[in-house]
């Protein structure tokens, strides 16, 4: 059994550059002859992104895709289902597969107490002892919900039945694929940054999972992403 306090997010698969935004926008006004003039004018082709960022012109960020391997408690993948337009997941199943004993615990850096009302708290330090509450309640309720679950499956019954007692801090593991533009919406919700215009109150785990796939796509697109943070962090 292994408590994390981490994520694993891996870019397994992409086929995405900046050149996919200016080649479908240009087609426009150039025809198919718009492939043929990719990369001749680096900063023409940064104003033409901000320009199209800026006036939310979306569709040319959507010509492109990036595939991710995703490992994460089943809790942050159920708030990520939420984001349905311009994704797509493939998630391990419970009914096919034995669960592997992965759970979360909170790191020491995770805020733990919750302060105000609805709609207008934050999140503070939690002190010692409220840390070792945590880790310890959930370590002991995720060894008895795992040895309850292993105790069904040696008794033969079926993986789709044993899983109802697992917590909503297992890890599951999923494959998401998605574009810029869909990217662009999920990092304006599940990201807390002094640059955007709206301002978003993610959950810590799903933030996690989002820093990492930014890492990942501003090397893959630094212009598009620049262009992000300039307008605000608002998807166009």
């Amino acid at each position: 059994m292994r408590f994390l306090s981490d994520v694993t997010v891996n870019l397994v698969r992409h086929s995405a550059a900046d050149s996919d935004v200016v080649w479908a926008a240009r087609v426009s006004t150039a025809g198919e002859q718009s492939l043929e003039a990719v990369g001749q004018d680096p900063e023409r082709s940064r104003g033409l992104i901000n320009y199209l960022m800026r006036d939310r012109h979306g569709s040319p960020f959507e010509h492109n895709s990036m595939t991710f391997f995703i490992h994460a408690p089943i809790m942050v993948f159920r708030e990520f289902h939420r984001h349905r337009v311009g994704w797509s997941f493939n998630e391990e199943s419970g009914r096919y597969r034995e669960l592997q004993p992965d759970f979360y615990v909170p790191g020491r850096e995770r805020k733990l107490v919750q302060e105000g009302k609805p709609g207008r708290y934050q999140f503070v330090e939690g002190d010692d002892q409220q840390h070792k509450l945590v880790a310890e309640a959930m370590e002991l309720s995720y060894r008895r919900s795992y040895a309850a679950y292993r105790e069904m499956l040696e008794a033969g019954i079926a993986r789709e039945v044993a899983r109802a007692v697992l917590p909503v801090g297992l890890f599951s593991s999923m494959y998401a694929t998605c574009n810029a533009r869909s990217l662009m919406h999920f990092l304006s919700l599940r990201t807390k940054d002094e640059r955007a215009t709206v301002p978003s109150f993610p959950q810590r785990e799903i933030e996690m999972v989002a820093e990492k796939m930014e890492a990942f796509w501003a090397g893959l697109m630094p212009l598009t992403h620049a262009a992000f943070n300039a307008a605000g962090r608002v998807s166009p």
